[in-house]
């Protein structure tokens, strides 16, 4: 049998006992969502490009340090949402500047949880083929969140992980976003 099915942790274990097949295949299979997600914090190609080579060798280089009884993939996401945040440091003045509206308002302070949305939205967002264009039009806040949630399919609590946030802010900013998502979806069955 190939590696295709084995889980990440079990390539993890043979990449640090000296296979570099298995590392490989590791890369294969994030590459392209460690990309995405960090061209949507970052916002340039050139630069998602570099910070994914980045976050592969900082992982390679410390795979021995990695908790096997954790997830590979958010320990991964993780080791990139620090680059991107150490290079968005260094180039703006305020380090969480995507984080605030034009008035400087930060989305991070206490949000009121909503109402959850009613299961068959959920259904309906999860059948549009289109759903990442759609995601695309909210708020970048929202959408890092959506698209992890929804494209990459990690758990809230997983979110909450790798981005460094409160699990509350997190479940709130995700609702907010359903919410706009909604009226998104709505408008567009309604045409």
């Amino acid at each position: 049998m190939g590696m295709g099915k084995i889980k990440d942790e079990v390539l993890v274990f043979k990449s640090i006992k000296g296979n570099s097949k298995a590392f490989e295949l590791l890369l294969d299979r994030h590459l392209k969502s460690v990309y995405n997600f960090l061209f949507r914090l970052v916002g340039d190609l050139p630069t998602a490009q570099d910070l994914t080579q980045e976050t592969f060798f900082k992982a390679w280089k410390n795979l021995r340090h990695f908790d096997r009884k954790k997830s590979f993939k958010t320990w991964l996401f993780t080791i990139a949402r620090n680059n991107a945040y150490d290079h968005l440091r260094k180039k703006r003045p305020t380090p969480f500047a995507y984080f605030e509206d034009n008035e400087g308002n930060s989305w991070i302070n206490n949000m009121a949880d909503e109402e959850m949305l009613p299961d068959e939205l959920l259904v309906r967002i999860e059948r549009e083929k289109n759903i990442s264009k759609l995601i695309k039009k909210l708020p970048k806040k929202y959408q890092i969140i959506l698209l992890l949630r929804y494209k990459d399919d990690f758990s809230l609590a997983e979110i909450a992980e790798i981005l460094g946030q409160p699990y509350n802010t997190i479940k709130s900013q995700h609702q907010r976003g359903l919410m706009k998502l909604r009226k998104i979806i709505e408008n567009k069955f309604k045409s």
